[in-house]
């Protein structure tokens, strides 16, 4: 049974460790990847600096904010 408010959404699938983009200093970076539902065509994969735990927080801002603005723009 497929829960389609939760699909409707992006969230976050991944937070790991990575290495840095090229040219950019430092070796604490973290991919993160948001997904709405199992859509292969609605990733996005992003890198950011900090802890687990803030880039964590992070994603998941950035997910709340995505689906927010999908709210108000009228999409599903």
């Amino acid at each position: 049974m497929h829960n389609e408010a939760i699909e409707s959404k992006y969230q976050v699938i991944t937070v790991e460790k990575t290495t840095a983009p090229e040219g950019m200093p430092g070796d604490n970076w973290f991919r993160y990847v948001i997904q709405k539902g199992d859509l292969a065509n609605s990733i996005m994969e992003c890198k950011k600096t900090g802890s687990l735990k803030t880039v964590t927080e992070h994603a998941k801002d950035q997910a709340e904010i995505i689906n927010s603005r999908n709210v108000r723009g009228g999409r599903k």
